[in-house]
């Protein structure tokens, strides 16, 4: 049976891209039209575009095909803070997404802005002209194309959209099946009646399995350490309480409030009472699971909660699908790829037609775009981000990197009301030029995300780092960054801005030297 999302319709094209804007968006996805639709409402003056490689919206929601592909977040709090989100179902598939995003579009008018089919390859910022200069490949020719922008915004998420994550397993190509990676899901497979090995434990393991095990022979979660699963429901019932009660826009601050608060608060209990809260998750899989399950083996993560991001289950989808046999989960370990499946630790052979890699992503920073000021390349490494929106050393430019135990959006609109925030507040000082330095002596520097997740470790050292305190941090808490991206002073001793440009010129060459 064949099973994929649909696919959004592709933005009109044909008009080309302008020659300067004010601000250029990289990504046509849920960050990329958020943040074109705050500067819509915020700075109607400003002009912007949005460019993206691809030839369709949607980014992440676009690009997965695979069978179930849901969100694990809320759409109370995945949803825009300024869209509310009127579907039924808190936890929405691919589909709910992509036309929760086109709709947007629509309502803000975001069609005329986006050149689709135009991937970023290159951007120098020149502090004689306080200007970028981003080059382009049209990917329908391959022909080169510029631009300049007084700001470059990077929506482009954290994922390489080149290729997933696939461990070099030995027997790989003795293998007689079929081997697809969910970042590659074919649109025509046919997996009626196969058997099915899904190695992985992560959240396209969880939501394959369920999606999978109805039109399947067998299908097997084959994984080589536990992950937390939580069962959350599908639609939210304080949610739908709260929608008959109150004004639709009400209801929807209201609801997403409750849930941030709740995620918030989950999380902090997590950090705090690791074995309290791992106790709790360890009583609700029990009783969702048929009696004598080996939960210990299957659902015993050896890491604490939320030091990786766990795994949300709606309505338990991958409890039934366990329960009723049509579906098995393995803890093991790979010898090999045999022509009939896969040989085990154990020495057990787990036999299939078909085996699904879902063991990760491959991480990279902005897209893959290479940065310089003056000419000089940014060794992306080196800075620290700024208010977990900008960089040392790198000047107006801001990027979108949600939650990683919270949902993605509610980074994405304070990271979209600050770079708003900031260019009025420019524009009231004369400044044109906000260039963010460490200056700081005493701050102490650290790995970008504070998350044990393998796609992190891997990928640690492209990403920029973080400080141990001030404006250098990148917390993981939606109460901090409100405080600061939209409450916050924008004058900061850390952030420099100028003008005229010629000013930072000697600061800009200083930081890109060291």
């Amino acid at each position: 049976m064949a099973k994929s999302a649909t696919r959004t319709q592709s933005v009109d094209d044909r008009r080309g891209v302008p020659s300067h804007v004010d601000v250029l968006i990289v990504g046509a996805g849920l960050s990329g039209v958020g943040v074109a639709s705050h500067l819509t409402t915020k700075q109607p003056g400003r002009t912007f575009a949005i460019v993206d490689a691809r030839d369709a919206i949607g980014g992440t929601w676009d690009l997965f095909r695979y069978p179930g592909i849901r969100s694990d977040s809320d759409l109370h709090t995945f949803g825009y803070a300024f869209k509310p989100w009127t579907g039924k179902n808190s936890i929405a598939d691919g589909r709910e997404i992509l036309e929760y995003i086109q709709e947007t579009l629509d309502d803000y008018g975001l069609e005329p802005h986006i050149h689709l089919g135009h991937k970023v390859i290159s951007a120098n910022f020149s502090t004689q002209a306080g200007l970028w200069t981003v080059t382009l490949e049209r990917t329908l020719d391959g022909a080169l194309v510029e631009l300049t922008c007084s700001w470059l915004f990077s929506a482009a998420g954290y994922f390489d959209y080149d290729g997933g994550y696939t461990p070099d397993f030995k027997g790989r190509n003795d293998f007689e099946g079929q081997v697809v990676h969910p970042q590659a899901w074919p649109d025509d497979l046919d997996y009626t009646g196969k058997n099915v090995v899904v190695i992985g434990s992560g959240a396209t393991a969880v939501t394959l399995i369920p999606a999978m095990a109805d039109c399947v022979g067998h299908i097997t979660m084959l994984q080589r350490s536990p992950t937390y699963v939580v069962k959350i429901p599908k639609q939210d019932p304080i949610a739908q309480v709260v929608k008959k009660l109150l004004p639709p826009k009400l209801a929807y601050q209201v609801a997403r409030t409750i849930s941030a608060n709740r995620i918030r608060l989950i999380y902090g209990a997590s950090q705090r009472y690791p074995d309290a809260v791992r106790g709790l998750i360890r009583k609700a899989t029990i009783k969702s699971l048929p009696d004598g399950f080996d939960v210990d083996t299957h659902f015993k993560p050896e890491y604490g909660p939320w030091d990786q991001r766990m795994c949300t289950v709606p309505d338990g989808d991958l409890f039934e699908s366990l329960s009723s046999g049509k579906a098995s989960i393995v803890t093991d370990s790979i010898v090999r790829m045999t022509p009939r499946g896969i040989l085990l630790k154990s020495g057990q052979e787990l036999e299939a037609d078909l085996v699904v890699t879902a063991t990760g992503l491959n991480m990279v920073p902005y897209g893959k775009i290479e940065f310089s000021v003056d000419g000089e390349n940014v060794d992306l490494h080196r800075t620290l981000v700024y208010k977990a929106a900008m960089l040392s050393g790198v000047p107006n430019f801001a990027f979108a990197f949600g939650y990683t135990n919270s949902s993605w959006t509610l980074k994405v609109d304070l990271v979209a009301e600050y770079l708003c925030r900031l260019l009025a507040h420019m524009d009231r000082g004369g400044y044109s030029v906000a260039l963010p330095v460490d200056d700081d002596p005493t701050v102490i520097r650290s790995t970008f995300s504070n998350m044990d997740s393998g796609y992190f470790r891997r990928s640690a050292h492209l990403y920029p780092q973080q400080g141990s305190h001030g404006s250098w941090t990148m917390p993981q808490s939606y109460a901090a960054d409100r405080a600061r991206l939209r409450d916050g002073d924008l004058d900061d001793p850390s952030l420099h801005l100028s003008s005229p440009v010629g000013e930072i010129a000697p600061s800009l060459k200083q930081v890109a030297s060291v």
